[in-house]
């Protein structure tokens, strides 16, 4: 009996165009290649392995997974060659070599050193896609209200002008 009624709540919600998983639609709808899906779990388990090290008292083991997890999902993302070009660029090498030697600081063993390193170095590198991302979070109805905050506006509308691009 129960086996009948999923049978016909699947065939329902398929008939109607839901799926149980929304990522899984997502992932679905937007017809990306396998390798991008890939690079996008591998990104997104990097941070979550970055945050949740940071969380634990700046933990050597998650951090260095999450560094290892989010630049391998860059790769896999953009593609070997223009994450290649992207980090190696004549403009950027001492954001690059911040941000590389502060992987290589965590993983070496001094976890709060190489993630003060790895910040400053991915606020160098990504500051050219500060102001795409604000742009896009103040339209979001929640977070946008809360960007808008008078302690917190002037100092998201000064990382927002940045005319760096990347």
């Amino acid at each position: 009996m129960d086996a009948l009624f999923l049978q016909m709540a699947t065939r329902e919600s398929l008939m109607r165009g839901t799926r149980g998983s929304s990522l899984g639609t997502f992932l679905h709808m937007t017809n990306l290649g396998s390798s991008t899906k890939i690079g996008m779990g591998l990104t997104g388990f990097g941070v979550f392995f970055l945050f949740f090290g940071m969380i634990l008292f700046f933990d050597k083991a998650l951090l260095a997974i999450g560094n290892v997890l989010f630049v391998a999902g860059l790769a896999f993302v953009i593609g070997l060659e223009r994450t290649f070009r992207f980090f190696f660029q004549k403009h950027k090498m001492k954001a690059t070599g911040f941000f590389l030697g502060g992987v290589f600081v965590v993983l070496i063993g001094w976890p709060l050193i190489g993630m003060i390193f790895e910040i400053y170095g991915f606020f160098l590198l990504f500051r050219g896609f500060f102001p795409v991302v604000i742009g896009f979070i103040r339209r979001v109805p929640v977070l946008g209200s809360l960007l808008n905050l008078p302690g917190i506006r002037s100092f998201v509308d000064k990382v927002g002008e940045s005319n760096n691009m990347v």
